[in-house]
């Protein structure tokens, strides 16, 4: 029997406990109320960064309001204004698009480069293994808010920068998870049974290893996407992030500091955005997390 065909049998034996899983997992996420109300939360986030142009009453930087600098929340303005007279609800509206930008690109840059480097060392093992370990070793020592710092100064402060920045330093922690994962599955049977038939290496990792491991990556990213928005915020507090006077939660945050207690909803709606939806891809990913955890199958 070829391996084409011995491929095309597995999956075809496969496909249906596959799906079966799935609608167990999704059962499982569905029935924890917490995690469908941070589902929702984030869709919502979703859908007014996509529309944040039709949504946002105001231009958030040319729509400037003469006389009425850091004035409180009113029915026409229900944020109020931010320092120099801009709508503040505007603002916050369009900072969720950096926000929401920074944290999805730079998690799928950290899983991809974690996905590669941790199954090549989990799979290959050796010197491979030890290079690679050592490696993510060294990464995990330093403090991640400095390395930031770092980089962002010696790069300069952009969107593009605060993403390639972000996303290059938190690989680390899903090259663990799956070398861990792919070290205990390639002892498996079928793996033995795929190299005693002369399967290549990268297409086991690709087609018998890889899909193994996505469900601890998948709800490792849900609740990473949270921290990477609060460095993005913190960056850009520190002016290392997005550039003014394009909006950003951290820069608005930054923006209310010196006037926290005069115009104390210059840094309150920000930062509440930030709770909110941090809190909302966490429930996200503790509900993800009990989904695919082996023990809740039925």
């Amino acid at each position: 029997m070829s391996v084409a065909s011995v491929d095309i049998s597995l999956k075809s034996i496969n496909e249906p406990a596959r799906r079966s899983e799935s609608l167990q997992a999704w059962q499982r996420f569905r029935a924890n109320r917490m995690s469908m109300v941070g589902l929702v939360v984030i869709i919502l986030l979703v859908l007014m960064a996509v529309f944040a142009p039709f949504i946002a009453p105001y231009d958030p930087i040319e729509d400037i309001f003469r006389g009425v600098r850091g004035v409180g929340p009113s029915w026409e303005h229900p944020f109020g204004y931010d320092h120099l007279g801009r709508d503040l609800l505007s603002r916050v509206i369009f900072g969720s698009r950096v926000a929401l930008l920074v944290g999805l690109v730079a998690t799928g840059i950290s899983v991809l480069m974690g996905i590669v480097i941790g199954a090549a060392a989990g799979y290959f093992g050796g010197w491979v293994d030890t290079l690679l370990s050592r490696v993510v070793d060294t990464l995990m020592a330093f403090p991640v808010i400095a390395l930031l710092l770092v980089l962002a100064a010696v790069l300069g402060p952009s969107l593009v920068t605060t993403i390639v920045v972000i996303g290059f330093t938190g690989w680390a922690r899903f090259a663990r998870v799956v070398r861990a994962e792919v070290m205990s599955l390639k002892q498996q049977d079928f793996i033995t049974a795929a190299k005693a038939m002369g399967v290549r290496d990268w297409r086991i990792i690709w087609r018998h290893l890889l899909p193994n491991v996505m469900g601890p990556v998948i709800v490792l990213a849900s609740l990473g996407i949270g921290g990477i928005i609060i460095l993005e915020s913190a960056l850009s507090f520190l002016g290392l992030g997005i550039r003014p006077p394009n909006p950003s939660w951290g820069g608005t945050l930054a923006d209310g500091r010196a006037f926290i207690l005069r115009y104390p909803h210059i840094a309150f709606f920000p930062g509440l955005m930030i709770v909110i939806t941090v809190l909302a891809f966490n429930f996200l990913g503790d509900g993800l997390r009990d989904a695919f955890d082996p023990r809740n199958r039925d």
